[in-house]
């Protein structure tokens, strides 16, 4: 155990490096995973066919498809058809966004439509725009209740950053794996990696927490601090998500 922690002192450099990559991947996939789920949302309650069409498409074909697929295609078949290469860590985070994005689309679409009617009825009879009444009503008691899902969501796309290694990315994965077979520990060193995602998954979940807290307050709904610290459930989860 000791040359393992040796080992490990003498590799933090290209742990730490690799720790950052995965940081990356993840911030930059839910960004874009984000950015789709509200665009491929709320394209989904347009009143025009052919918009509603489109985005149900998009978001049948990239949940109905593997994104392990996913990342192969953008990594080594889309070049010989397009010309241009991604990096490792470019093809994760567009992969990571389309995937993620699309299951969020879901997750935006029913917290749009379980905000009640009435919200919308009495915007109207205030002679609001439909833009004023999206960001003014709906959207402010829509977001509360998409942020356990896009939580949960944001996790996934956390634990999936390991695929990059398939990639020959120098995420964490990879630093871990340089570990492992230098030290031959493979007990100690996938132990190592659990514990880290793990902290990282729970770092996320009070990020989160905190951003709940926050829209709650704006909405007049005051949060215990003590529920910072709460992790999710299913049952919040598919509450939160109220997808119809």
């Amino acid at each position: 155990m000791s040359d393992f922690l040796s080992l490990l002192g003498e590799e933090f450099p290209q742990i730490r490096s690799g720790l950052w990559v995965t940081l990356e991947a993840t911030a930059l996939g839910s960004l874009l995973a984000l950015l789709l789920s509200f665009a491929l949302g709320l394209m989904a309650g347009s009143k025009l066919l052919l918009v509603r069409g489109v985005s149900r498409t998009v978001v049948e074909f990239f949940r109905g498809t593997s994104l392990y697929i996913q990342l192969f295609w953008l990594y080594y078949a889309m070049p010989p058809l397009t010309g241009y290469e991604l990096t490792p860590l470019l093809c994760g985070v567009v992969a990571f966004g389309l995937n993620y994005g699309a299951y969020g689309s879901e997750v935006v679409r029913g917290a749009i439509n379980s905000v009640p009617r009435a919200q919308y009825e009495a915007a109207v009879a205030l002679n609001m725009s439909p833009f004023h009444r999206m960001r003014k009503v709906i959207m402010p008691q829509a977001w509360v209740q998409m942020i356990p899902s896009f939580t949960n969501l944001l996790i996934q796309l956390l634990k999936s950053t390991p695929l990059l290694w398939l990639l020959s990315a120098a995420d964490l994965m990879t630093a871990i794996e340089h570990v492992r077979s230098r030290s031959g520990e493979t007990l100690a060193t996938y132990l190592l990696l659990l514990a880290v995602y793990f902290l990282l998954a729970y770092a996320l979940t009070l990020l989160m927490n905190v951003l709940e807290r926050t829209a709650k307050r704006r909405l007049g709904i005051h949060t215990e601090a003590a529920g910072l610290f709460r992790t999710r459930t299913a049952e919040a989860a598919g509450t939160a998500g109220g997808i119809r």
